[in-house]
């Protein structure tokens, strides 16, 4: 397997010391090249799991192993964006692409580079705005288009397209799905939407909160473009729903047993 996951377990302690358990016997295999969604409620946890595969966050015991090598940091090999763009606003356009690559490469090879992804992304008529003169669906494909410059084996995404409107979210999801398909990139993408998880995946892990648990692993077998295909889209968003409707009690349930407390 490309990337596995192997009893992975996160505990963090509050200021009494008293355990959270994060995520609990987390075991996960991708292959090389599947586009995968990380699919859960609000606090189940799948952020966290990005982030250890990234090597932005350790786990309290287990391992992650990515083509054969333990993640202990973040590396060239996993390039991930998060809900934010996170975009230099000083920098236009191609130099926040480019940035990443300065100690890579020639500043004109960099340039070819930027210029190929920013293509990519449809963004090849704006190399020198400026994020803030940028629609957020845009700034974000700038951000896309900075992690493939990097030329990952991984792309890692954490709810990209959270806090964009659903028309925006929806021309991205074609646009990311080209992408994908043309660069064979193994994508491992966290979102709550099952829409979205279905639209994108060929396998969606689907999570149960307080702890973080894989409930199942489901394979989406709906030929592509989907859309076509509504009634298959519709019972497998039914069952995934199904599922997950005790983990979204069980969080309304704490929460209100927390804001009846405070």
């Amino acid at each position: 397997m490309f990337i596995e996951a192997k009893q992975i377990n996160k505990v963090y302690f509050d200021k009494n010391n008293k355990p959270n358990t994060v995520l609990k016997d987390i075991d996960l295999s991708i292959q090389k090249g599947e586009f995968v969604s990380i699919l859960g409620p609000s606090g189940c946890g799948k952020s966290t799991l990005l982030s250890m595969i990234a090597g932005l966050v350790s786990s309290t015991s287990g391992e992650i192993i990515v083509d054969g090598k333990k993640v202990v940091k973040p590396g060239k090999d996993r390039g991930m964006v998060f809900q934010q763009a996170a975009l230099f606003p000083w920098m236009n356009v191609t130099e926040n692409v480019m940035f990443p690559l300065r100690k890579e490469m020639s500043k004109k090879e960099g340039l070819e580079r930027a210029q190929h992804f920013l293509k990519m992304v449809q963004l090849s008529n704006y190399p020198s705005h400026y994020p803030h003169e940028l629609s957020g669906g845009m700034q974000q494909r700038v951000s896309i288009a900075r992690s493939l410059a990097m030329d990952p084996a991984v792309l890692l995404m954490d709810e990209p397209f959270g806090a964009l409107d659903e028309q925006t979210r929806s021309r991205l999801h074609g646009q990311l799905e080209e992408i994908w398909i043309d660069t064979k990139k193994t994508i491992v993408f966290v979102t709550h939407s099952i829409s979205e998880s279905i639209k994108l995946s060929d396998r969606i892990i689907v999570m149960g909160t307080r702890p973080g648990t894989i409930l199942t692993d489901i394979t989406v077998d709906i030929p592509r473009p989907r859309e076509q295909h509504r009634q298959q889209i519709a019972a497998l968003e039914e069952q995934i729903m199904g599922l997950l409707k005790t983990e979204i009690d069980k969080v309304i349930d704490e929460e209100q047993a927390y804001e009846a407390g405070s």
